[in-house]
């Protein structure tokens, strides 16, 4: 079984930044892929970024790269989100995600483990 906290969300103004911090207990954390997603007030939940278990490889969607940065540091179990260059249309609630399938794969898809998610509000 495996847990995901977050952290590190807020306010804060357009052009701004923010980083997240997602830590993972339980399960072998070094094999997972892991992604985050948002979900924005009466809007489904879309993804934002996924890393490979390595962190060799990276994924961004359209809106957001160039601007948000994915990274992880297995030893720490933590996997976090950079967000610069901040718009109000990033405000949302951000969720670490994992599948929690151990391998050696280099491709990211969401799965069934969730953490609590953080809210990130961006002021105009």
């Amino acid at each position: 079984q495996v847990q995901l906290v977050e952290s590190g969300g807020g306010l804060v103004q357009a052009g701004g930044s923010l980083r997240l911090s997602c830590t993972a207990s339980g399960g072998s954390f070094s094999l997972y892929a892991m992604g985050w997603l948002r979900q924005a007030p009466g809007k489904e939940r879309s993804f934002v970024a996924g890393i490979n278990y390595s962190g060799r490889n990276t994924y961004y969607t359209d809106s957001v790269q160039g601007r948000f940065t994915i990274s992880r540091d297995n030893a720490k179990r933590t996997v976090y989100l950079q967000m610069n260059s901040l718009k109000p249309e990033d405000t949302a609630v951000y969720y670490c995600n994992t599948d929690g399938v151990a391998g050696f794969t280099n491709t990211y898809s969401p799965g069934n483990y969730w953490g609590q998610g953080t809210q990130v509000t961006v002021s105009s």
